[in-house]
C-alpha cells in the first residue's frame, strides 16, 4: 500500500496527465492567421453591436468596423441599450469620420422586458431591425472590441467553405497592467480547459462553446433554433448560443486571434473579480454543492502539487513535481500567446486562488440577490 503523502501526491498528478493528455489538447494554442479563400459570391452581412455605456471604446470599435475590406453588401446597426454616456453621438462621429454613415445605423433599445437579460435583449432589438433586409448572416461583435480590417472576410470565407452556423473568434484580451498579466492569461486557459476548440468543431462531442465578443451567425441557424428568444435569460450568452446552435444539427467553430483585440482594461484586481464574478456561479448553475466541489478541485489541482512538493516526502515530491512541470509548460503556451515571459507560467496557483476566491463573491452575490452584476443591472434568477 502507498504511503499517505505518495497518495495524495497522485491525486494532482492524476489530474494533470488527464489535462495534458486527454482533454482535447486545448492548451495547444493555434491563432487563426489563414488567408481567407475566394468566394464566387460573398453574402450580404450585417453587424450587431449592443452598446451600453460605451463611451470610453465606441469610436474605435465602429471605426475598424467601418474600415472593413469586405467585398459583399455589409451594414452595421449599433443598438444603444439606454446609455447614459454619450455613447450614441460618438458612435455616429466615428461612423461620420469612418465616411461610413450610410452603413452605419443606431437603434435605440426598448425597454427591457422581464424575463430577459440585457444583452440578449439589445441582441434581439438589432436583429429586429433588419429582419426586412434579410442578410444571410448576422455578426454580433461588442462594443468594446476593435478588429482587424480582414476580419469579417476571414470569418465569412471560413463559414462558407465548411458550411458552418456559427463562427466565432475568441479575440486578444489586454494584459499590460500587473491584475492583467496575473489574470488574463489564465482567463483563456480556463475558458479554453472548459471548451476545448477541437472538442467544440467535433459535431460528435457535446462540448459547445464561443467568445461573445465576436460571433458569425447564419441566419437560417437562428431562424431554426426559434431566434434569440430560446436563450432570452442566458447570462453566458454566447455559450448557449452555440449550444442551441450545435444542438439543433448546425456547425460551429471557434478560434482564436490576436488581430482583433479588447479594449477594455482592467487597471486593478477588483475589476478583474467582477468580471470573473459576473458569471462564475452561472457557469456552476447556482449549485451550493458544485461550488464545493468546484473548490476541493481547484485546491487539488493547482495546490496540492505545492503542498506535496514542498512537503519534501520521497517519492511524494517526485509525483508534485511532475504535475507542476505539466502545469508549467502547458499554461507557458498561453503565456507566450500573450507575450509574456515564461515566469509567469509558474503564478497558475495564485491565479487559479484568486478565482476560486471570485467564485465565491459571485455565490455570496447571487444568494444576495445580486448576481450576474454587468452595468448596473442584476442579470442573475433569484435565489
Amino acid at each position: 500500500m502507498l504511503p499517505t503523502p505518495t497518495l495524495i501526491a497522485t491525486v494532482p498528478l492524476g489530474i494533470w496527465i488527464y489535462l495534458f493528455f486527454a482533454r482535447g489538447n486545448f492548451w495547444q494554442l493555434h491563432e487563426d492567421d489563414s488567408d481567407p479563400e475566394p468566394l464566387e459570391r460573398w453574402p450580404r452581412v450585417v453587424a450587431v453591436v449592443p452598446a451600453r455605456n460605451e463611451a470610453e471604446t465606441i469610436a474605435r470599435s465602429i471605426s475598424s468596423l467601418a474600415k472593413q475590406a469586405y467585398p459583399g453588401e455589409f451594414s452595421v446597426i449599433v443598438v444603444d441599450d439606454h446609455s447614459d454616456d454619450g455613447t450614441r453621438p460618438l458612435a455616429l462621429k466615428a461612423a461620420e469620420e469612418s465616411g461610413a454613415a450610410s452603413r452605419v445605423s443606431l437603434r435605440a433599445a426598448a425597454q427591457l422586458l422581464p424575463g430577459w437579460t440585457g444583452k440578449v435583449w439589445a441582441m434581439n432589438e438589432g436583429v429586429a431591425a433588419v429582419s426586412e433586409g434579410a442578410p444571410d448572416y448576422l455578426w454580433f461583435t461588442d462594443a468594446d472590441v476593435e478588429h482587424a480590417p480582414d476580419t469579417l472576410r476571414r470569418l465569412v470565407s471560413r463559414a462558407e467553405k465548411g458550411s458552418l452556423d456559427l463562427t466565432s473568434l475568441m479575440v486578444l484580451l489586454r494584459s499590460k497592467t500587473l491584475p492583467e498579466r496575473l489574470l488574463i492569461p489564465p482567463f483563456l486557459y480556463f475558458f479554453l480547459m472548459l471548451y476545448p476548440p477541437r472538442w467544440i468543431a467535433d459535431p460528435k462531442a457535446r462540448t459547445a462553446g464561443a467568445a461573445g465578443g465576436c460571433n458569425l451567425l447564419r441566419r437560417a441557424a437562428l431562424e431554426r433554433i426559434g431566434g434569440l428568444e430560446v436563450i432570452r435569460r442566458e447570462v453566458i450568452d454566447d455559450c448557449a448560443l452555440a449550444r442551441a446552435v450545435k444542438k439543433s444539427g448546425g456547425g460551429i467553430w471557434m478560434g482564436l486571434t490576436r488581430k482583433s483585440v479588447s479594449l477594455r482594461s482592467y487597471g486593478s484586481f477588483a475589476e478583474i473579480r467582477d468580471l470573473i464574478a459576473r458569471a462564475a456561479f452561472t457557469q456552476l448553475h447556482y449549485s451550493g454543492f458544485l461550488l464545493l466541489a468546484t473548490l476541493v478541485g481547484l485546491f487539488a489541482t493547482y495546490i496540492l502539487p505545492l503542498v506535496s512538493f514542498f512537503g519534501g516526502e520521497d517519492p511524494a515530491w517526485f509525483l508534485a513535481a511532475t504535475a507542476i512541470c505539466l502545469m508549467a509548460v502547458s499554461f507557458g503556451v498561453t503565456v507566450r500567446f500573450y507575450n509574456l515571459k515564461f515566469f509567469w507560467a509558474l503564478t497558475l496557483p495564485i491565479a487559479a486562488t484568486f478565482y476560486a476566491y471570485a467564485t465565491c463573491v459571485s455565490a455570496m452575490r447571487y444568494w444576495l440577490g445580486r448576481g450576474a452584476q454587468w452595468k448596473g443591472r442584476a442579470q442573475a434568477p433569484q435565489p
